[in-house]
This record gives structure tokens, C-alpha cells and sequence, in this order.
């Protein structure tokens, strides 16, 4: 679940980075101070230096801090009036905090807090500890250097971050160092690399993923996995452009609502702009205006794998977890009122599908609201209520715990959010669902019912497996690189013993090939033991050693990633097996399929 962070460690990481503000400053007097509040695993500072600070400087920050620590300093607070504090702050020559005190005096301020820790003083809203020996001087370490712009302005002065971590025990500390470590060895950007999965080139642009060999088939196998999955739940497959006009989005909202996060337009002469799609949802809306429509025919469930682009601030880029193109497991379903509720509560089990197949459990739901005080939200307070209530009663009444958040919601409707952590308990979203009661209004759309009449259907949007750029960077993250076998690009590598076995290592590729088993040869000068360990840092799943004995027999050695054990059986037999896992979509072989004489390792 959702990890929430105790006000006594948010305080105590808050004292920190203070007490590191008195560190820096007994090393480094003329250092301007920035601001210094607590984040989710520590703390930081912002400092802006004469000479510049190197990580060589960090140990002896961090020894002092732990003397103050232990030298049972008392945090005193005091509230100054706001003419009072500016002198103070301009006599210790602390310019950017004499900026934002007149920043906070003249938005009505008429007090201004300060603290102090031995002879430190600082502008603070607090709270901190009570003494600085409450804190456990092994819980906490100073952790890394960076660049950070004053108020986060390109235009103001570049200052130098100094980032630390603080948990409430030492144990605690070095668990989140051997998780960290852990996550950088699977981040999504190395792995990616490593297994020639997606490129990212200048050349074509920021945020714009290149799927190699590798990543294509991961692609190729969501998608068929959701293809299969929505053609067994009665969806139908549309395909829309990548370019609309610009009318199209006036009437849906997006340019008034979500400009900012669209490319420019693309202006022709004599015509409307047109801008490539932000979202499938208005095209597929046309699709629905297509014809009349008659309740007969709802719920109608239209899905596309549709290619979606946003203009995403380049600071914002992050491997595949932002990008700026993406292809989005889209679907809309048009439902009458009362189909709602058994929809919705499809869509949400379709998740929990999902998440139970790839064996993700550190997941939770947000139900995310509008705000009726912000301009951001479209339609009327009526079907705000409205959806809200059905989306709150299908999560209760699909079994899964929530919880609510307020402003949060896409500006047609809410939303429900499915928040996933990484090794180190980042939060991203995974996938969202939402309901709609504003487009249907905007685009007109309508069904007869069976009292002859003309009513508004209700939008479900969904997208289970969101972008393909974001869930395979959180597979890539979540596995390690180890994919399942029916995942895996390369689902089988063939050792032939010898030069002498390669003819035959060469026929058993292409027995696998005939039966669309995605197979290579390794048919290198390298020693077998070498060529195994190659299989294995290239997490190939599977690998066949082929010698002597095997050709006699027509057999193959079977060894599978992770395990020591092997198997020898006819090669018809290992089809066979290797056929079974991927029609189930197992995650493992050997613990999920009976190999006679394997045990599971």
C-alpha cells in the first residue's frame, strides 16, 4: 500500500537538513542558504557557495552533524515581527531568505518564525525536534550533490543541493542503501540498454522511444495478450489517425484544458490547424457518432493500441516513464446508466488480472476527485456527484481498498488510479480508469432507449495496461530483465558441445522456429561454459545443450535460467512443455509446469 510517512520522521528529517544548514555553514561562512525541507527517504538543502562544494567536503559535513547530535543542542523558537526578522537576516548577510520574507510580508504575514540551534539561526516554519539528541546520530547520512535553480527559475542563480537520508534506525538506513543499489541495477534506462530493448537519439528526439528487435516483441506479446483478452470480453477494434483538426479537440476540451500538454499545431493554408492526438478518446467519440445508436447495441466497447503524443516538459523525461510518444492500451466503453456499475467492476477485475499474472502485489488504488473550486474540472456539479458515487460504489463493491484524493481527477471525470512502487518505493501511476459524463454532452451523443426517447450514454475510459512505454519499463524494473518465457524476446538459446553438434544444434533451432518458438544458436568458438554464462547475463530463459548423446537420441539437455538442475528429454517432449507455459503465460517453468525427472529449483 501507499506508504505513509510519520509526522515525527518528517520532523526529524526537517531537523536534519537544519542541522546540516549549521554544519555547512562552521565549514563554509560566507554560504548562502536556500531552503531545506524534508522529501520522502531524507532531506536536502540548497546552498549557494562562492567556491563550489565537491563530494570530498560530505564526510566532514556529516561528522560534524553527528557532534551536533550528540551534543544535545535545543531548537528554540522564535517569532519575530517581519521588520525585525529582515534586519536579522540581512545582518547575517542571508539574502534569499530576506527575499522570501518580504515575499511572505507582503502576502500578510505579519510574523516571521525563526529557530535556533546553538549559535544558528534560521528562517523556519518548522517543526523540529525538541533536542538534537533524539536523534540517533547512525540513523541518518549525507548522500549525494546537485544543481538546483533558486525558487526552481532558469533565471535565478544555480545553487548546489546537498542531499541526505534519514530513517529511524541505522538498520533501516542501510536496508534502503541495499534497496537503492538494487534498483539501479534494475532501472528501466540500464537494463533497456544492456538487453537491446529501446534507444533513445537526439536525432529523432527527446522522449521519443525507439523499440528495437528486443523491445518489439515485448510489445507485440502485450498486445496480444490484451487483444486476447478484450476479444473475450466483447470488445471491438477501431484504428484512428494521429492528426485531427483542431475543432476536434475545441469540442472535447483538451486545447482549452490541456494545451500545455499538447504540440504545437500544424498550420496549413487555407485550413484548420491540426495537431497530432493527445488522446484516442475523441476520435473514438466520432466513432460512436457514427451512426445511430440503440440501447440495444450498449454497452459498446471500442479498443485501440493508439499512438498518443504530449509535449511533456524535457526536465520531466525519464527513460520510458515519460515520454513524449507512447502507445496506450486504449479503450472507451459507452454504457447506459445501469450497465455502468457491472462495467466499471470488469474493468477493475481486468486489472487485477493483470497485476496477478506478472505477480504484482505492491500496488493500491486512488480514487481520484475533481475540485468544485478549481476552473480545471468541465461539467456541472450534478455529474461530478454523480460519477464520483459510481466509482466509489463499484471499488467497494469490487473489493478494493482505496483511497480518495481530491483534485486529482482528469478534467471530464474521475478517475481510479492504480499506484504501483518500485524496489525502492517509488511511486508511479500504472494505469487508470474513468468515467465520463462530459463528453457525451460535448459530442452530442446519444442512443435511443426502449421508451422510443433520446438519452446519454455514460464513457468509461480504460487502459489497463496504460502505455507500453511505461509497463515495460516497469517489468524491466519489477523482473529484474528476467522475463517468462512467453515474454521473453528470445525464448530459447541452442549450445551445441562442439563444432561438431552445430548441424545438429542448427536443426533443433529450426524444429523450435517451425513451431513459432522465438530460438538462436550460439555457435561460437566460446567453451559451453562460457556460452552458458553469456545465456545467462542476456537473461535468455531457456538454453538446450546439444553434444554427442542428444544427437544420437534426437534429445536435448534442457537447463533453465536460475537453476543448477537439468533435464534431458526428447525434443518433441520439450515443445511440448515449452508450448504448455507460454499458452498459460506461466511465470516460471519449472514451478508451474510437471517436467518428468526436473524438480523446481
Amino acid at each position: 500500500m501507499r506508504k505513509v510517512i510519520p509526522q515525527w520522521l518528517d520532523t526529524r528529517r526537517h531537523s536534519l537538513a537544519h542541522i546540516m544548514a549549521q554544519a555547512v555553514l562552521e565549514k563554509r561562512p560566507d554560504a548562502k542558504l536556500g531552503f531545506g525541507p524534508a522529501t520522502e527517504d531524507g532531506f536536502y538543502y540548497d546552498f549557494l557557495f562562492a567556491t563550489p562544494l565537491t563530494s570530498d567536503e560530505l564526510p566532514a559535513i556529516e561528522a560534524r552533524m553527528r557532534q551536533i547530535v550528540r551534543e544535545d543542542e535545543v531548537f528554540q523558537r522564535g517569532d519575530l515581527a517581519v521588520d525585525e526578522a529582515v534586519a536579522q537576516l540581512e545582518a547575517m548577510g542571508q539574502e534569499f531568505k530576506v527575499e522570501y520574507c518580504r515575499e511572505l510580508a507582503a502576502a500578510g504575514n505579519a510574523t516571521i518564525r525563526l529557530y535556533r540551534s546553538g549559535d544558528f539561526v534560521d528562517m523556519c516554519e518548522g517543526p523540529h525536534v525538541e533536542r538534537t539528541s533524539v536523534i540517533p546520530d547512525d540513523s541518518f547520512a549525507l548522500d549525494s550533490i546537485a544543481g538546483a535553480y533558486w525558487r526552481g527559475d532558469e533565471s535565478r542563480p544555480m545553487l548546489t543541493r546537498i542531499y541526505g537520508l534519514a530513517f529511524e534506525t541505522r538498520e533501516e538506513l542501510e536496508a534502503f542503501k541495499a534497496r537503492r543499489e538494487l534498483a539501479k541495477q534494475r532501472d528501466h534506462r540500464k537494463l533497456g540498454k544492456e538487453l537491446d530493448i529501446f534507444h533513445i537519439s537526439d536525432q529523432v528526439g527527446q522522449g521519443l522511444a525507439l523499440w528495437l528487435p528486443n523491445g518489439a516483441v515485448l510489445i507485440d506479446e502485450l498486445e496480444k495478450l490484451a487483444k486476447e483478452m478484450e476479444f473475450r470480453d466483447g470488445y471491438v477494434p477501431v484504428r484512428t489517425p494521429h492528426i485531427s483538426k483542431s475543432r476536434l479537440y475545441l469540442t472535447s476540451g483538451h486545447l482549452p484544458y490541456y494545451k500545455e500538454s499538447m504540440y504545437p499545431p500544424m498550420q496549413l493554408e487555407g485550413e484548420d490547424d491540426y495537431y497530432l492526438k493527445p488522446m484516442n478518446c475523441p476520435h473514438h467519440h466520432i466513432i460512436y457518432a457514427s451512426r445511430p445508436r440503440s440501447y440495444r447495441d450498449l454497452p459498446l466497447r471500442l479498443t485501440e493500441y493508439g499512438a498518443v503524443y504530449r509535449y511533456e516538459q524535457s526536465g520531466e523525461l525519464a527513460g520510458l516513464l515519460r515520454v513524449r510518444g507512447m502507445w496506450m492500451n486504449d479503450a472507451h466503453l459507452y454504457c447506459t446508466p445501469d450497465q455502468v456499475k457491472a462495467e466499471f467492476i470488469k474493468v477493475l477485475e481486468l486489472h487485477r488480472f493483470y497485476y496477478s499474472l506478472f505477480r504484482i502485489t505492491d500496488f493500491w488504488v486512488r480514487l481520484s476527485l475533481g475540485d468544485p473550486t478549481s476552473k480545471k474540472f468541465a461539467g456541472s456539479m450534478d455529474s461530478w456527484e454523480t460519477t464520483e458515487d459510481m466509482a466509489r460504489k463499484a471499488l467497494i463493491d469490487a473489493g478494493f481498498p482505496f483511497e480518495e484524493v481530491r483534485g486529482e481527477a482528469a478534467f471530464y471525470g474521475p478517475k481510479v488510479d492504480h499506484q504501483m512502487s518500485n524496489v525502492v518505493g517509488r511511486e508511479e501511476t500504472a494505469s487508470t480508469t474513468q468515467l465520463d459524463l462530459v463528453m457525451p454532452e460535448r459530442f452530442g451523443l446519444t442512443f435511443i432507449g426502449p421508451d422510443g426517447l433520446e438519452h446519454r450514454p455514460i464513457i468509461i475510459h480504460r487502459a489497463p495496461l496504460g502505455t507500453h512505454e511505461r509497463f515495460v519499463a516497469f517489468l524491466l524494473e519489477h523482473l529484474g530483465g528476467v522475463f517468462p518465457t512467453w515474454l521473453s524476446p528470445v525464448q530459447v538459446r541452442v549450445l551445441p558441445v562442439s563444432e561438431g553438434q552445430q548441424a545438429y544444434g542448427q536443426r533443433v533451432v529450426d524444429a523450435l522456429r517451425d513451431t513459432l518458438l522465438r530460438a538462436t544458436l550460439d555457435a561460437s568458438s566460446e567453451s559451453l561454459n562460457k556460452r552458458i554464462r553469456a545465456a545467462e547475463v542476456h537473461k535468455i530463459p531457456n538454453m538446450l545443450v546439444v553434444g554427442k548423446r542428444e544427437e544420437a537420441d534426437g534429445t536435448v539437455t534442457w537447463r533453465r535460467k536460475g537453476h543448477r538442475l537439468q533435464v534431458t528429454l526428447p525434443l518433441d517432449r520439450y515443445v511440448a512443455a515449452l508450448q504448455e507455459t507460454i499458452a498459460r503465460r506461466l511465470m516460471d517453468n519449472f514451478e508451474d509446469v510437471e517436467v518428468p525427472g526436473f524438480a523446481a529449483g
